[in-house]
């Protein structure tokens, strides 16, 4: 008799979600200091590209790498699983259409948009960004492009061939009740967060709305650049051609 997996998910979500775990679980059986020089060597902080950049933890080359790295970082464990928790729900879909490759690329883009972003809106600040909300945006708004569609995983199949059906243009996509519905609210929600200041119960910081937004923005768009499911009858994504 065959066995359901563990773990019903891709390996590029699965392992990335054990990556993100262990990163955060790795850095409670460090000291406070150690913790404290790897949260500003990896987190993103607009101020890290002014004067005094270099004199943070991990200097110059902290500037390269930071836009990515700040979505290993957790602030605790309800980030860590809140992330997780949205990445299983939305990046299953995007990479079982995707594959691990593409689904880690468009993630890792999302990500370095959403920093890129929150420094046009903060540039010189000190305020550490941490977190793979940005990423996991992306995911989001990729998945919403395709998986709202009839015949798509959200709008009523369930079928292996759901994810690969042909994703209509953007402007298309965006005519489509559902997914316009999903990405309404998705924006209205993360706005509310920067209007009342960004706090909820139970989060210990601003949250980084802002960080959220481009990671969605280029998941919307990029998403017909990795798509390796052919358009209907060859027609193009509204912004691709």
């Amino acid at each position: 008799m065959d066995r359901a997996p563990v773990f019903n998910l891709p390996p590029a979500v699965l392992w990335l979600a054990v990556v993100l775990a262990a990163v955060h679980f790795g850095r409670t059986f460090l000291g406070a200091s150690a913790d404290e020089w790897i949260l500003f060597a990896f987190a993103f902080i607009p101020a890290r590209y002014g004067e005094i950049g270099e004199l943070l933890p991990g200097g110059a080359g902290a500037r390269l790498w930071s836009p990515l790295t700040h979505a290993f970082l957790h602030a605790d464990v309800v980030h860590l699983l809140v992330n997780i928790v949205w990445m299983a729900s939305f990046g299953t879909a995007l990479a079982r259409r995707f594959g691990g490759g593409r689904f880690l690329m468009l993630s890792g883009v999302s990500a370095i948009a959403g920093a890129g972003l929150h420094y046009a809106l903060h540039a010189g600040e000190m305020a550490l960004v941490i977190g793979a909300s940005g990423a996991v945006s992306g995911m989001m708004a990729a998945t919403a492009r395709f998986a709202f569609s009839p015949g798509g995983p959200l709008g009523g199949a369930g079928s292996p061939g759901s994810y690969r059906i042909p994703a209509p243009p953007l402007g298309a996509a965006l005519l489509n009740s559902r997914a316009l519905a999903f990405i309404l609210v998705w924006f209205a929600v993360n706005l509310a967060f920067g209007l009342a200041g960004g706090l909820l119960p139970g989060v210990s910081g601003p949250i980084a709305w802002e960080a959220h937004i481009g990671g969605f923005a280029v998941g919307l768009l990029l998403f017909a650049l990795l798509d390796p499911v052919p358009p209907e009858d060859g027609g193009k994504d509204d912004l691709a051609s």
